[in-house]
């Protein structure tokens, strides 16, 4: 009888777990099975599929929804409003200082500064990779702490969505001009020599992540 797709694809997973148990134990390196957690993501639109739980050393490794890597917050639908909703909780707190700041007459350039390094640095972390894929709420709710801040600060402060687009564009361009990245290929230029070939999406998902919107950032600024 024929496995499924998903049955082999499961098979897989485990196999490579196993092999990279194994290869930790010929080269005496333990594993932290309590520090180890397994997130799944199934974009598939299908009935509920069943996983069997990952053990390493014969402890099941825990199974989460959501987990933090490098300060960001990656969920299993691939939704960004937990990170969003972290990010600006933590911005709205360092709104205090800003306020401080100016309750002792500093002068706009010194706030201006402060901001930049203390809560847009908050606010634009990492921001290529879940900006273009947030929800018009959790972007809007990002917004009202620039907004804040430029009330705060007396001046006009860079908005999210400008900030992205530049991100995007900086990013692509060093990834265009190294021949030896991963994802040089996907920047390829049409026979006129000005602009990239845009991707093709097949899913509104995939049309805003980094690839599809930095070719258009790039696109946008030739």
């Amino acid at each position: 009888m024929n496995s499924s797709p998903h049955t082999a694809q499961q098979r897989a997973y485990l196999e490579e777990i196993k092999h990279l148990e194994n290869w930790c134990q010929e080269n005496n390196l333990l594993l932290n099975v309590s520090k180890t957690k397994e997130l799944i993501v199934d974009c598939s639109k299908k009935q509920e599929r069943h996983y069997q739980p990952v053990r390493i050393s014969g402890t099941t490794v825990e199974r989460v929804d959501s987990f933090r890597y490098l300060g960001v917050h990656i969920s299993q639908d691939l939704s960004w409003s937990r990170h969003t909703s972290s990010l600006a909780k933590k911005a709205r707190q360092r709104l205090y200082h800003l306020r401080r700041l100016r309750d002792f007459r500093l002068p706009s350039k010194v706030l201006r500064n402060f901001y930049t390094c203390t809560i847009e640095s908050i606010l634009t972390g990492n921001i290529t990779v879940w900006f273009g894929n947030s929800t018009k709420q959790d972007r809007q709710a990002l917004q009202r702490v620039v907004r804040s801040a430029e009330h705060i600060t007396h001046s006009e402060l860079p908005d999210l969505q400008t900030t992205y687009y530049k991100r995007c564009q900086t990013k692509a361009r060093k990834i265009v001009k190294d021949p030896t990245h991963p994802n040089n290929r996907l920047f390829s230029l049409l026979r006129s020599g000005r602009c990239f070939r845009s991707l093709k999406a097949k899913t509104e998902r995939l049309k805003r992540s980094f690839f599809p919107q930095a070719i258009r950032a790039l696109n946008q600024g030739n």
